[in-house]
């Protein structure tokens, strides 16, 4: 099955803004969603789903600020890039400190918010794939006996076959024998891509 394709989502009070925003998206071949105001989002939010959020940051009721906080709160982590208006730079670094990708201030052209929002895309598509890499591991990581983790951690801290050996109160060729099996459960094409993947599920 194919990745979902993202979609941008647009929240704004403004409607004429937020019609020219769509129409300028879509025309470039992006899906759009369109939100009247922050609580209409926040109903019918959709976390699973990739893409990034363009939020006006002065709306009535819920302001893009306060949404960013509530997404913080719910650990929702879509990329947002914040719109400001004339002097608000200062909501703007607000934004940023909670956790906005970026921010861009009213005036923009259509390129400059075409880089944003390509830019946000990006950064969602490549911690998604960092999610998914660190479940994959985690899931074969579950499946290391006792003792193979033991081993694995005394190999991640640099340790040849023999210190591991010694420091377990095992022979070496036991040693040899779960380093292998642990290469294999790992599905680790070298030493250093298992190493990596260690430090993924904490190991340390």
């Amino acid at each position: 099955m194919s990745d979902p394709e993202p979609v941008v989502v647009i929240i704004d009070d403004d409607a004429p803004v937020c019609l020219s925003l769509r129409l300028l998206l879509e025309a470039a071949g992006l899906r759009v969603r369109t939100y009247s105001s922050a609580e209409t989002f926040l109903r019918d939010v959709h976390p699973e789903r990739p893409g990034c959020l363009l939020v006006d940051v002065r709306m009535p009721g819920m302001s893009g600020i306060e949404l960013l906080t509530e997404l913080a709160n719910r650990r929702i982590q879509l990329p947002a890039v914040v719109m400001t208006g004339h002097g608000e730079i200062e909501m703007a670094v607000e934004a940023m400190k909670i956790g906005a990708f970026d921010f861009l201030q009213k005036p923009f052209t259509d390129t400059v918010l075409m880089d944003h929002v390509k830019a946000a895309i990006e950064a969602d598509r490549r911690r998604r794939a960092k999610d998914s890499e660190r479940e994959g591991v985690g899931v074969r990581f579950a499946k290391l006996s006792q003792r193979e983790r033991e081993v694995l951690g005394h190999l991640v801290k640099g340790e040849v076959n023999k210190e591991v050996a010694y420091a377990l109160g095992i022979s070496l060729k036991t040693i040899e024998f779960h380093r292998a099996r642990i290469m294999r459960k790992m599905e680790a094409d070298s030493f250093a891509a298992l190493v990596q993947m260690a430090q993924l599920c904490g190991v340390e």
